[in-house]
């Protein structure tokens, strides 16, 4: 019999029960939640007077509509001011854990989990949210969910669900200077597309991926929905029990001894088959930019927009205001946001800040940075990183998810270019009619530092 993949492993040691010829029960460790997608899901057990099942096994957080200046005063919005209110008053009524706005732990879902220590190896964890599958970093079986999911989890602690397909990409091979995560990820879906991973749950493999760091990792996970698949995963290793150990809800003593042994059992067996497999050279990695409007639309900061007939191609391109054949160096940029929850851990700014201090940002340029949890805005000044960007003319703001998706004030004006390390570069997603260029950390500071997008092969070998 062939062996079993990380996925199998972790998903098999959580099915309850299984429908004859059709979908399995799975029990989920951890529920995460926040303000956007809990409150119908809270409605409709109220409904139907069904209870919490695990309260103990929730975790709430408030980051979609938080705003990131003046988070000790009233919020200014409506609707984000209610959402808050409810997600209080459910997380009162339930007996839910929930760490808000001003708590020291509040942070963005994807960020905050992990660094608390919630985030362990072999769980199975979900959220109404689609970047959930940054979780995967630590091998596990993460994913989003819609508000009627969230609210099975609520009602059974557990999901119907069909099992995924597996895939595999590999990377191998040495990157070169400055190649971040973000670049290798978007390398990887520029190559295989926006639909390669529809209806599979991803591994990534290969010494790339174990040669990074846990928050590259998160990097990489995290954008693991923009190709398609219903998450990511990276076997645990040594690195992963580094990170874990001695954070504020990790095990301890023997529980620990305990867990750590059976989460050395969890990598894929070498006899493993996969569904659908991808092999990519690192030399081949450089710098990424995206030019369109899907994360697969990236090419390297050396290359050109692709000439080809397609009408997507086309339409992407008109709302960029872009042209086939065109270089994206030298593009003047109004607006550079560093953050979100796949770039705005403490790593991501220590990148940035090694690049902008004693340097300035053009003066046409409004750079955010905007943390992704209260903990790194705490380590940000602690490693007076604060006093680098502040220094540099950088806006340094209060955590949340801010600018990724435009769900507060932070939005990029109509027709202006905004150079961003989140996840998305649909149409409207910063802001109506804003245009975003898909970026490492690293680019996003150069960029604001030149005003323009520059080619930082050049300039930092």
């Amino acid at each position: 019999m062939a062996g079993k993949t990380l996925f199998d492993k972790v998903w098999d040691a959580h099915v309850v029960d299984t429908v004859p010829n059709g979908p399995q029960v799975l029990y989920i460790d951890k529920h995460l939640i926040h303000e956007v997608t809990s409150p119908q899901a809270f409605s409709e057990l109220e409904e139907r007077g069904i209870p919490v099942a695990r309260p103990d096994q929730i975790v709430a957080t408030a980051d979609h509509n938080t705003p990131t200046v003046d988070q000790h005063l009233p919020v200014r919005d409506v609707l984000s001011r209610n959402q808050l209110k409810q997600l209080s008053e459910n997380c009162e009524k339930h007996g839910i854990t929930l760490y808000g706005l001003g708590h020291k732990y509040n942070g963005i879902v994807h960020v905050m989990a992990p660094e608390l220590g919630i985030t362990q190896p072999g769980m199975t964890m979900v959220c109404g949210d689609s970047h959930t599958s940054t979780h995967g970093a630590f091998g596990t079986i993460a994913f989003g969910i819609g508000t009627s999911q969230v609210a099975q989890v609520f009602a059974s602690q557990c999901l119907l669900l069909t099992k995924p397909k597996s895939l595999r990409v590999n990377v191998n091979g040495k990157l070169k200077p400055n190649v971040l995560p973000k670049d290798v990820i978007l390398y990887v879906i520029s190559k295989i597309g926006t639909n390669a991973g529809t209806g599979y749950f991803c591994e990534y493999a290969g010494n790339v991926f174990e040669e990074m760091s846990m928050e590259g990792r998160m990097t990489v996970c995290n954008m693991s929905i923009e190709m398609g698949a219903r998450g990511g995963m990276i076997a645990p290793d040594q690195t992963t029990f580094d990170y874990v150990q001695g954070r504020e809800f990790a095990p301890e003593s023997a529980e620990w001894e305990e867990k750590l042994a059976y989460w050395k059992t969890l990598p894929t067996d070498d006899d493993a088959v996969f569904d659908k497999e991808y092999s990519f050279d690192a030399e081949d990695i450089e710098p990424m930019v995206t030019y369109g409007t899907n994360p697969g639309m990236g090419i390297k900061v050396t290359g050109t927009i692709p000439d080809k007939e397609d009408v997507n191609l086309d339409k992407a391109l008109a709302y960029m205001n872009f042209k086939k054949g065109e270089s994206l160096i030298d593009k003047p940029i109004n607006y550079v946001f560093i953050g979100s929850c796949t770039n705005s851990r403490i790593e991501d700014f220590r990148i940035a800040a090694d690049f902008v201090k004693g340097k300035q940002k053009a003066p046409n340029v409004n750079a955010w940075l905007v943390p992704g949890s209260q903990q790194v805005a705490k380590q940000l000044i602690e490693e007076g990183l604060d006093k680098v960007f502040t220094e540099a003319g950088f806006a340094l703001r209060q955590p949340g998810c801010s600018a990724c998706l435009a769900m507060n004030d932070d939005k990029i004006p109509e027709g202006e270019y905004c150079v961003s390390t989140s996840n998305r570069n649909f149409e409207g997603r910063q802001g109506q009619g804003a245009r975003t260029i898909l970026a490492s950390p690293l680019m996003a500071a150069a960029t604001a530092v030149a005003g323009k997008i520059t080619d930082i092969t050049k300039q930092l070998n």
